[in-house]
């Protein structure tokens, strides 16, 4: 990846571009399709409406990771209405942008959300993705609009544990790259890890100078998350795309 850094800031307008559209128009007339994928037997990825959405099932409740575009919170809770009658009890957003975040505002306020420090600074402005076209940034955001509903209740810095056993979930930040907040999220018990979008798939990566991100540190940040995690992990939910191996994140890298 070092070698494709000048290729990266060149084509990332396109390829962000393409996300900041789904954005855009996640408030349409079109019926709001939510596909569980099931890979293990309480961990599911829901496709459809924005970025990926993981649901993990736990003893006493429901984590989730990441909510979609607007409009996308409700469908995103009747599916999992559909696989589990346990309570959400905790949101986990992996970066700011809109197809990650928006459907917050339309989860339980007792829902607990979490997300990387950095993070819920973005939240709190919503300024949009640098290579969108509209760099206008809106009077009141997503969540100003709902009273602070959906913002971040809790932050971390670098590491965070959330319960124990195999229902534990660990968050980590290891850098600059997607943007200045992108968390992963390593269920340990199942081996699998969201990356949200510093690894949205095999594509050019998605960088978001306005947040954060960083075309220069984001090959850094991405070999400190397969250094930390490779022995951990055998599956990377991506931010977008299809489930990913650790090694095809290795591959990914020295691309």
């Amino acid at each position: 990846m070092k070698r494709t850094i000048v290729l990266c800031a060149l084509l990332a307008l396109s390829a962000l571009s393409i996300v900041v559209a789904a954005q855009q128009g996640g408030g349409g007339q079109q019926a709001r399709v939510v596909e569980a994928e099931k890979l293990k037997d309480n961990l599911w990825v829901l496709k459809g409406g924005g970025g990926n959405t993981a649901v993990f099932v736990t003893a006493n409740g429901v984590v989730v990771v990441d909510a979609k575009n607007p409009g996308w919170g409700k469908p995103i809770l009747d599916k999992i209405k559909e696989l589990t009658n346990k309570p959400i009890t905790t949101l986990i957003n992996t970066h700011t942008h809109g197809d990650h975040v928006s459907g917050n505002v339309e989860f339980p306020a007792t829902v607990d959300i979490i997300v990387q420090e950095n993070t819920k600074t973005n939240m709190q402005k919503m300024i949009p993705n640098s290579t969108a076209q509209d760099q206008t940034i809106p009077a009141q955001t997503i969540f100003q609009q709902n009273g602070g509903k959906g913002l971040p209740k809790r932050t971390f810095k670098d590491k965070m544990t959330l319960l124990k056993g195999p229902d534990e979930v660990d968050l980590y930040y290891f850098g600059r790259g997607h943007t200045n907040g992108d968390a992963w999220v390593l269920f340990p018990a199942l081996r699998v890890v969201h990356a949200g979008d510093i690894f949205s798939g095999k594509n050019v990566p998605l960088l978001d100078a306005n947040n954060g991100g960083s075309a220069a540190l984001i090959a850094d940040s991405l070999e400190k998350g397969y250094n930390a995690l490779n022995k951990s992990a055998d599956t990377i939910i991506t931010g977008q795309s299809t489930q990913m191996t650790m090694a095809e994140l290795k591959e990914y890298i020295a691309f």
